[in-house]
């Protein structure tokens, strides 16, 4: 495969995407903040402007993903809880998204209808606004169906968002509940067998479990585990802090579904994307409240507390009979088109 052509390991998250970034983004573009707040080159989430006493966050996603309606979802409630999610895993709360929508000459506006519903459900689940947007149509063979870009905006007390390079030694690994459900429930859809499981998406809007985390106390960093899934977001957690961290399989919330599907495709459940999980640090004396009260939360039932973080430059897994596995940053997300 050429090296100087865009290929689809480009847009799916890992290692090859970071390296794209890296030499035609981040290479060519000369000023990446304002008011000295959290920047591009920070490849964070989203981005910070401060303003006076607070922080306004704002990040922007583009959704491409196939099927456009799937178990548990469609691109609108995907594009909305995508969007309010990275805005929520840097502290701030999500106030409002902008949606732009481009679509294939003889789009269904059934269609169209259903997702900017599900898109407005979505939103007012954590009350969150859509302020403005744009539309565009293409010709029938210049585009596939439909792509939503939607912009967020989050507002947090200056000093108070959180980063995902915030891992400290002594932290405690919390995630919000079971990993690989996005990924793997669209892969069975594709492939045809989805009629043998209920699995479903877990896309979902993460900010009130956030909310509940953030009143506890000792929240230390967090990431949302999208393209290129766990493995992905761990392992850039960890080397943005430089630090390890040690997981317990056993601990790792994975559904029997997942598991499944993970076998007959040959797919690791800790490499797909999730869109209604976090990944969080927490303080080792806060990591109890903290899970009990994401618990108490709608999303939160299966959340659990998986592993530690270490000094050293390594994600590692204990199995189960006793020994130990290197978890590496996937290359790219091996499911394309996931969100």
């Amino acid at each position: 495969m050429s090296d100087d052509k865009i290929n689809m390991n480009h847009g799916a998250g890992g290692e090859v995407m970071a390296n794209l970034i890296s030499r035609t983004v981040l290479d060519n573009i000369t000023k990446k903040s304002v008011n000295g707040g959290i920047s591009l080159d920070d490849l964070d989430d989203g981005a910070s402007i401060p303003l006076g006493d607070y922080e306004i966050v704002v990040t922007t996603d583009g959704h491409t993903i196939d099927p456009l309606f799937f178990p548990g979802g469609d691109i609108g409630r995907i594009s909305a809880a995508g969007t309010i999610n990275d805005v929520s895993v840097m502290g701030a709360k999500p106030l409002a998204i902008s949606n732009a929508i481009i679509m294939q000459e003889g789009f269904p506006i059934e269609d169209l209808d259903t997702i900017i519903k599900s898109l407005n459900e979505t939103c007012e689940e954590v009350d969150v606004a859509v302020i403005t947007g744009d539309t565009k149509v293409m010709p029938q063979d210049k585009l596939d169906g439909i792509v939503m870009v939607t912009t967020g905006v989050g507002i947090a007390k200056k000093g108070e968002v959180v980063r995902d390079s915030g891992l400290q030694v002594g932290d405690k690994i919390i995630v919000t509940g079971s990993l690989g459900d996005h990924g793997m429930s669209l892969m069975s859809f594709r492939e045809g067998f989805g009629f043998e499981t209920e699995l479903k998406s877990d896309v979902a809007p993460m900010w009130n479990i956030i909310k509940k985390a953030l009143d506890i106390g000792g929240v230390t960093a967090m990431k949302d585990p999208t393209r290129g899934g766990f493995a992905n977001a761990i392992n850039e957690m960890a080397s943005k802090a430089g630090v390890g961290v040690v997981l317990e399989q056993d601990a790792i919330p994975i559904k029997q579904e997942v598991h499944a599907v993970s076998e007959m495709l040959g797919i690791d459940p800790f490499e797909v994307a999730n869109e209604g999980k976090v990944v969080m640090g927490v303080k080792a004396d806060k990591a109890e409240a903290v899970l009990e009260a994401i618990k108490s939360e709608k999303y939160g039932e299966n959340a659990a507390i998986i592993g530690e973080v270490v000094e050293g430059d390594y994600v590692v897994v204990n199995t189960p009979i006793g020994g130990e596995r290197i978890l590496e940053a996937p290359i790219a997300d091996p499911v394309p088109r996931v969100c």
